[in-house]
């Protein structure tokens, strides 16, 4: 009997001859950990597993380092077993045209097989005695100093339901060490409703103490604490001086106090009110927050509002979500709006510190700003994704995709002004995207940016087209859900009577035909709209209230305290050892124990182990 499944993002799961279970909950842990269950197998089988996914270069400091998971455990090798280890790395650079890669530094021994205009291919093939005990980490920078970018064209995949051309344009920022940022005139905007108490505040308060000490002394700042009222340090901007930003720390470390509710409005419209007029400042609104709020929509209405009255340089929005219970397709939607950028901390134990350091980083870093693009006169329809165009930073690079009908331009002018006011415009080449998947590349950025769109104007064609493109492209959106698809090959004779039989013939004729298959729809994986419930009851994100233990929690629990107590809280990693060296008429007597004991969860653990010998 073979297995065959799939997991495919459907709109709604086909039905037909299958049986369709009731949505359960999937196998989505966290946004970065997935984990499947491999079926029942016998020993020295071969498992062929392919994974794809996306993920962005890191860019820090005029380098790019990519960081691929590639460490294997030592329990994963079955000890006293000698098994041919042979491992294969394959790694394409796609540059920008006009620049090389330079300064490579990479984990394991990638040589450059070959290089072509815009592209480099290194390549890493060898036997080993152990698998690998390190992730796959390459590091590169460009060779161009200054500012400088391209544009890649593509027509749309043949099933895309949106027939517009596809367009991509990447700036990147250069590594010029003498450049000039613009001065900042900051606003921290800090929830402190009673869902951040214990250490989601304790991490909160210590990234904003290190922010704080990476201003300069020109620079303005103060800090906004809300709940249901808000709490100022000061009543205006104060300059960052030494003095100022302990009496700051000080101040934080009194008022930070976890309690009440969450609104989100006042604290915004009086963050915009400290801004002056100054031209040769970027003026940040950086909000922090785990929480929902009923009048969302409204709050973007009068930003939207707010922005539109201010004609040279409008308040920037820069966004942090913390836990799955705040809207983040809200706080994506204030960032796009005030041309900012937005992140999530969703995992809340370890993430807060760092992706309020690089949103910072980001924010702290701008010296080409109000960026447009021009020469498009050629062009009938033209949408861009954000809508509206970030400024570009010395941390990031910037990409900005979008659709668009007639003729592109065959050099695009992008123009923005600098920090001491002068104007600055560049022209990037156009050329055809031939052997880079654009669609596939800007597919998870655009299905984000249009539910942000999707939720506040709520449009049912535009749900329906984020849905298709979901199912076109693979990616988890907020309108589809998973679906497992399972189907059972069993052989079976050509004569149906002749299976009712005691006995067949040696000569009958064996096919193989499809059962009824098994569909399993999952429960919606994307981030969600936020929790208005679990924000007034103030339940701290990462937590959830209890509910009744399902059969098989109760075996998982009993696992715990049964293993924990035989082998002192270390029993899967210990136990690994152990199992790998039984032979199968041993682990069948170990089943029967354990599940005597009711520790069959943890035994399984071990036996998808001893199982997988390839």
């Amino acid at each position: 009997m073979d297995n065959e499944s799939d997991t495919v993002p459907g709109a709604k799961p086909r039905t037909g001859k299958g049986k369709v279970a009731k949505v359960e909950e999937g196998p989505f842990l966290k946004p970065h950990i997935f984990t499947i269950t491999v079926p029942k197998i016998d020993g020295g089988t071969n498992l062929l597993v392919k994974l794809k996914w996306s993920q962005k270069l890191m860019y820090h400091g005029g380098q790019f380092t990519l960081n691929v998971p590639f460490k294997f455990p030592e329990y994963v090798t079955p000890a006293g077993k000698k098994i041919p280890k042979h491992e294969k790395i394959q790694l394409t650079v796609n540059s920008c045209p006009g620049t090389e890669i330079l300064s490579k530094t990479t984990s394991h021994l990638l040589k450059e097989r070959y290089r072509q205009a815009g592209k480099s291919v290194f390549f890493y093939d060898s036997d080993v005695l152990s698998w690998s005990s390190s992730d796959i980490s390459f590091a590169y920078t460009m060779s161009s100093n200054d500012t400088s970018g391209a544009v890649l064209l593509s027509s749309p995949p043949l099933l895309d339901v949106d027939r517009r051309e596809m367009f991509s344009c990447y700036l990147f920022p250069g590594n010029k060490q003498s450049r000039k940022f613009f001065k900042r005139e900051v606003v921290f905007v800090v929830d402190i409703s009673g869902s951040m108490k214990g250490k989601l505040l304790e991490e909160t308060k210590n990234a904003l103490f290190a922010a704080l000490t990476k201003l300069d002394p020109e620079d303005l700042f103060n800090v906004i604490a809300f709940n249901g009222e808000t709490y100022l340090f000061a009543s205006s901007l104060e300059p960052a001086t030494a003095t100022t930003v302990e009496n700051a720390t000080q101040w934080i470390s009194l008022n930070f106090l976890a309690g009440g509710g969450t609104n989100i409005l006042l604290p915004l419209n009086q963050a915009i009110e400290m801004f002056s007029d100054s031209r040769n400042s970027i003026p940040i609104i950086f909000l922090v927050t785990d929480g929902a709020d009923k009048d969302e929509r409204h709050i973007c209405d009068v930003m939207k509002s707010q922005f539109t009255d201010r004609k040279d340089v409008f308040p920037r929005i820069y966004t942090l979500g913390i836990g799955m219970f705040c809207n983040h397709y809200f706080l994506r939607k204030l960032s796009i709006l005030g041309r900012g950028h937005y992140d999530a901390a969703t995992d809340v134990a370890d993430s807060i510190d760092a992706c309020f350091g690089a949103l910072f980083a980001r924010a702290s870093s701008i010296f080409l700003a109000n960026i447009a693009f021009e020469n498009l006169d050629q062009i009938d329809e033209l949408e861009v994704f954000p809508s509206e165009i970030p400024d570009l930073s010395s941390e990031s690079p910037l990409v900005v995709s979008g659709r668009y009908r007639g003729t592109f331009p065959e050099t695009l002018k992008v123009k923005g002004f600098l920090p001491d006011m002068s104007n600055f415009s560049v022209d990037l080449s156009v050329q055809e995207a031939k052997d880079i998947p654009i669609g596939k590349m800007l597919a998870k950025q655009e299905i984000e940016l249009l539910t942000a769109e999707a939720w506040y104007s709520d449009r049912k064609e535009l749900k329906e087209k984020i849905a298709n493109m979901s199912i076109e492209y693979s990616i988890i959106s907020e309108y589809t859900n998973v679906v497992l698809l399972e189907t059972e090959r069993m052989k079976i004779t050509a004569d149906p009577a002749a299976g009712r039989r005691a006995s067949s013939k040696v000569n009958d004729v064996k096919t193989e035909e499809p059962t009824p298959r098994k569909i399993l729809v999952l429960r919606n994986n994307g981030l969600g709209f936020g929790n208005l419930t679990a924000t007034e009851e103030n339940i701290v994100p990462g937590f959830s209230a209890p509910k009744p233990p399902e059969a098989g929690d109760a075996y998982i629990k009993g696992a715990s305290r049964c293993c924990s107590w035989l082998c002192n809280h270390r029993c899967c990693w210990c136990c690994m050892g152990v199992c790998s060296r039984m032979n199968n008429e041993c682990a069948n007597l170990m089943t029967q124990v354990c599940g005597a004991l009711a520790c069959l969860g943890c035994y399984s653990c071990c036996d998808s182990c001893t199982g997988q010998e390839g």
